[in-house]
């Protein structure tokens, strides 16, 4: 087995697709209309099309519960780790297209890292390994 998904809530598919394609360059796999709903998927850049890299599948808040979690998937935690090669150009290129980092980078004995939040209001960290 292995962990090929992970839903990330979304107001609007597009409005989805415009901050991890358009704003971070990641990688839009599918976009498939399914009648009621779409199925969006997107990768980071580095991530192969057959690689075991996971994937974020982007589905828009339907019901109630799903538009209270809009921004506390994990409640008060970071649930999403983004690795990078070049701290600063990608904490730039996600500042630019709508993330804010929330905390001065630091420099920790795995790498350079900062906690972020999504539009949405998700949590990330932005972990460039040492």
């Amino acid at each position: 087995m292995r962990l090929a998904l992970v839903t990330l809530i979304v107001p609007d598919y597009d409005e989805g697709i415009a901050f991890f394609v358009g704003g971070l360059g990641w990688r839009l796999l599918s976009d498939e209309d399914q009648g009621r709903k779409r199925w969006v998927t997107v990768a980071p850049p580095a991530t192969a099309p057959s690689s075991e890299g996971i994937s974020l599948l982007l589905a828009v808040a339907t019901t109630e519960a799903q538009q209270r979690a809009l921004g506390q998937q994990t409640g008060d935690r970071v649930g999403f780790f983004l690795q990078t090669d070049d701290f600063a150009r990608d904490a730039a290129r996600l500042t630019a297209a709508g993330g804010a980092l929330i905390e001065t980078p630091r420099v920790e004995p795995y790498g350079t890292v900062a906690q972020w939040r999504d539009p949405w209001g998700n949590f990330w960290d932005l972990i460039e390994p040492a």
